[in-house]
């Protein structure tokens, strides 16, 4: 039977994580709501339930039934005096168990503990048990890893049920009239030891004796007393198990300070940790120092000193007179840090978040400042957020510190003008100038054996070539800077990781890439890209940098951090998606582009035309145009007209007169008068009158050019007189239409005057093509048209 409902519970709790493992009501809050039991409406998707400050007094069976899924429960200040012993049967996932501040009596009868087998976290602390006893319920609590818990009374035997648990944290909330046994802790296994006292509360010595032989870590906290009895009992044992050491919310006086830790340095403590501690009765003189000692760490974290008079410098002499390896003071109004006043053996120094000055670990004799040289063994040394401000003066505080290593000066207000040449040690390798107010001139002020540099959060706009070279760097990070472009590595030639992320970079630089052959990790996400064509080498080389077998530059935060700032139709688009054509980007190769096909589209026209006799048609629609806006520009009068029976005078070799008669005549006659001398000539007149009888009225003449007409010499006589003529009438008087080719060397020396007109005025040629004859003709037309008189009677009846 029992083995069927744990079927049927493991079935329905799988089917359960299933339907709401992705559900946004896990949390319930509920607390300080004046409940009186446990509400019955929460929902069954429920993972952490709080319900402390209300007023429950019993967890019953059923109260959880619905929350399958609880890991956390907090039950806090409430008025608890009893729970169910079935109360979590329907929580087989809880983790953490929150009761204290309640009014449970006992800590032997716990029954409910019995389901709760994948506890990690129980607090029971504060509640009214008298005795320490344990249950034989925590045996069953294999799972757990820290419990909390207190009583009046801690006898022998108490813990005996957690002898099988492994803890790592066994803390302890004790009452003011605390009853302890020596050995109660002996069935104890646990890492850390942690004591939680009252105020007003002072410490065991048995129960200080127990945790120093029984834990590895003890942490004491709200320890206001007791300090001398804690410090002969260090002093008196002679093995003690403790290695780290916490006192946590103390106050002590400096005697007793000085004291204790004097006592600590004896024993192999290792480690000492002193939190958020009230130091009052400081001193108006030295105080002394063990000189050796076993432990390797002292730290003190949050003091705060409750005198006004005191010896600053004796303080100051103690702690960094400590014969540690580690000293760390930190989130601490400090400051000054004298200098040991032998050789100290400490190897790390850590006092950041103080308020420390460039005077740091100075001292002034006469009119000088002496600086430090008994802190050579140092090799860590931080001093973030703090009051520095000279990287100059830094320097000199450092130069003696031959073994330092590692400097960081981060979170200060540190500048370096260039004025002045820095001297550091030759064995700093890691320095941290982030966050301060450095410019570029800082690179003149560096350790040269750097390895690591980090200057994010700096105003450097630019890395000069001319600055000494870094040979070993090979980190550098420039992060929030205002960069413009990438520096070279001229001056970092070892470069391997470089870090620009959040400057002001458009285009990183592929020449500047190229001076960096070791270069493997690059960061430059969160920049303002310009998407142009320079910046197609870089996408190129992200895009790369996402195969993971390439052993190219490694591209941090591709492409998530990679968008285009410009232009504004692809702004806050990812770089990878960006892409231009390499035509539009390769100038040479645009070039061909455009002008291979436009060499090509001229030749195929040319060609073309020169088939189609473009330019043929081209010049004869220009001459017609031409002649048809003389015609309209020039405006002809009747004194202009006065004369004139004819519009043309046709002048030809009797050779052409087959074409003249068959052609031209028929062509032009339609609605044209013209004249020509086999039909005017008047009979019984010399040739000579004829001619310039028919010249005089004729608007314009007409010469048929051919081989036969520059051999004639009536035909010279008739240009001879048109010539003379067109001095009356314009230069436009005179049409040539060439009936065959006639180049110049056929014409006869005589006829200097047809050559002239030939070269200065353009002249029809008849095309053999009788397509290309209607614009001749139309052209023609053009030429010798006007609005001419009537005709005269004798004329009309001809």
């Amino acid at each position: 039977m029992r083995l069927t409902m744990v079927v049927v519970w493991t079935t329905a709790l799988l089917v359960l994580l299933q339907k709401t493992v992705s559900s946004p009501d896990s949390s319930v809050d509920r607390s300080s709501q004046n409940l009186s039991s446990v509400p019955p409406d929460l929902p069954g998707t429920t993972e952490s339930l709080d319900l402390s400050r209300n007023r429950i007094t019993q967890l019953h069976s059923g109260d959880f039934q619905n929350t399958y899924l609880l890991k956390f429960l907090n039950v806090s200040w409430n008025s608890l005096e009893d729970i169910d012993a079935e109360t979590f049967t329907c929580t087989p996932l809880l983790e953490n168990l929150d009761l204290s501040h309640n009014g449970l009596k006992n800590l032997t009868g716990q029954p409910y503990l019995l389901y709760t087998g994948n506890l990690l976290v129980l607090n029971l602390t504060w509640n009214m048990s008298p005795t320490m006893s344990l249950g034989s319920e925590f045996s069953h609590l294999a799972k757990l890893e820290r419990l909390a818990v207190g009583a009046a009374n801690i006898s022998v035997g108490d813990f005996k049920n957690l002898a099988q648990v492994n803890l790592h944290t066994l803390s302890l909330s004790l009452e003011d009239e605390l009853e302890y046994e020596a050995g109660s802790l002996k069935d104890v296994r646990a890492h850390r030891l942690q004591i939680v006292l009252s105020r007003s509360q002072i410490m065991d010595p048995d129960l200080v004796s127990d945790a120093l032989m029984l834990f590895v870590e003890v942490e004491l906290m709200n320890l206001a007393g007791g300090f001398k009895t804690l410090s002969k009992r260090l002093s008196e044992r002679v093995e003690i198990y403790t290695s780290h050491l916490y006192l946590n919310k103390i106050s002590i006086a400096w005697t007793d300070l000085t004291n204790l830790v004097n006592a600590t340095l004896h024993k192999n403590i290792a480690h000492v940790s002193v939190s958020d501690v009230v130091m009052f009765n400081l001193p108006f003189s030295e105080t002394e120092v063990t000189k050796t000692s076993k432990m390797k760490s002292f730290t003190v974290r949050r003091a705060v000193v409750k005198s006004f008079i005191f010896s600053q410098e004796a303080v100051y002499n103690f702690f960094i007179s400590l014969p540690v390896e580690s000293l760390t003071i930190v989130e601490t109004s400090l400051i000054h840090m004298t200098c040991p006043k032998s050789v100290s053996p400490v190897l790390h120094l850590d006092f950041s978040h103080d308020a420390l000055s460039d005077s740091i670990f100075s001292r002034v004799e006469g009119q000088q400042m002496v600086d430090c040289e008994n802190l050579a063994n140092v090799r860590n040394l931080t001093l973030a957020d703090n009051n520095l401000k000279s990287l100059h003066i830094l320097s000199e505080r450092f130069k003696h510190m031959r073994s330092l290593q590692h400097l960081d000066l981060s979170l200060n207000s540190i500048v370096f003008d260039g004025s002045s040449e820095c001297f550091w040690p030759l064995g700093i390798t890691i320095l941290n100038l982030s966050s301060n107010g450095l410019t570029e001139s800082v690179f003149e002020c560096l350790p040269k054996n750097l390895q690591t540099l980090d200057l994010q959060n700096n105003e450097i706009l630019a890395i000069s070539s001319s600055i000494f070279k870094l040979e070993n760097l090979s980190t550098l990070n420039l992060n929030a800077n205002k960069l413009r472009e990438l520096p070279a590595c001229d001056t970092f030639p070892a470069l391997n990781k470089l870090m620009i992320k959040s400057n002001s970079l458009h285009v990183p630089s592929m020449s500047k890439m190229e001076t960096c052959p070791k270069l493997k990790v690059l960061d430059v996400s969160d920049n303002p890209f310009i998407c142009t064509c320079s910046l197609r080498g870089f996408i190129s080389l992200g895009i790369t940098s996402e195969r993971k077998y390439d052993s190219g530059v490694d591209i941090i935060n591709w492409p998530l951090g990679y968008r285009c700032s410009y232009p504004e139709a692809v702004r806050n688009s990812s770089l990878k998606d960006f892409w231009i054509p390499e035509v539009l980007c390769n100038v040479w190769l645009l070039a061909a582009t455009i002008l291979v096909p436009a060499v090509i589209l001229i030749v195929t026209i040319v060609a073309l035309c020169r088939h189609l006799d473009v330019p043929w048609y081209i010049s004869m629609i220009w001459q017609w145009t031409k002649a048809k806006h003389r015609t309209r520009r020039r405006q002809v009068g009747a004194e202009d007209l006065a004369g004139v029976e004819f519009h043309a005078f046709v002048s030809y070799s009797q050779h052409d007169a087959d074409w003249v008669h068959r052609d031209l005549l028929s062509n032009l006659e339609g609605g044209l008068r013209i004249s020509y001398h086999e039909k005017h000539f008047v009979p019984g007149k010399t040739i000579i009158e004829n001619i310039i009888s028919c010249v005089e009225k004729s608007w314009r003449a007409v010469f048929v050019l051919s081989a036969h007409f520059v051999k004639s010499e009536w035909c010279h006589y008739e240009l001879y007189f048109a010539s003379h003529q067109r001095l009356s009438r314009g230069s436009d008087s005179i049409v040539l239409v060439l009936l065959e080719p006639l180049p110049q060397y056929l014409i006869p020396s005589k006829y200097n005057q047809l050559k002239s007109m030939m070269n200065r005025h353009t002249y029809l040629e008849w095309p053999q093509d009788r397509v290309k004859q209607r614009l001749f003709w139309a052209n023609l037309r053009a030429a010798i048209q006007a609005d001419l008189p009537n005709a005269p009677a004798a004329q009309i009846q001809e």
